[in-house]
């Protein structure tokens, strides 16, 4: 019987530091004691508010805008010869994070303490200081 992946969750939003989180994870992936499992997630702001028919054109967006974010992560994760799938969700990025730590039934979440929009100067973002309280699987922070 083998054994099941070790499931690590790294949210990206196409920062710098979302970016080092990956590298971080591709440079040690190979010490990990199983194999892994990695799933990269991006999160889509939700347009406010709903206009009848532009349903698809949203979706199309938020897929595309998805795709960019996750260009460079998925790069880093080719050129290191680690398999991960992806994943784009719109919502808000700390419920939506945690909701897939949950369904997926992720091991460990890799993130940056920074992300788009984080307001500079904090010690840590918004986003990673809620995924911290509300998960209870580990979180490793890079900086």
């Amino acid at each position: 019987m083998s054994e099941r992946a070790y499931r690590v969750l790294v949210p990206v939003d196409g920062s710098e530091c979302s970016n080092r989180a990956v590298e971080f994870l591709a440079r040690k992936a190979k010490y990990y004691a199983e194999p892994l499992e990695v799933h990269l997630l991006n999160v889509q702001h939700p347009f406010p508010g709903t206009i009848r028919g532009v349903h698809r054109q949203a979706q199309e967006a938020h897929h595309e805008e998805g795709m960019k974010a996750l260009a460079a992560a998925r790069r880093i994760l080719d050129e290191a010869g680690v398999p991960y799938q992806h994943h784009i969700a719109v919502g808000e990025p700390a419920d939506t994070i945690v909701r897939y730590v949950k369904e997926k039934a992720v091991d460990q979440v890799v993130m940056g303490t920074h992300g788009r929009g984080a307001v500079v100067g904090l010690l840590l973002g918004s986003v990673a200081s809620k995924v911290l309280q509300l998960v209870e699987v580990p979180v490793l922070l890079v900086k």
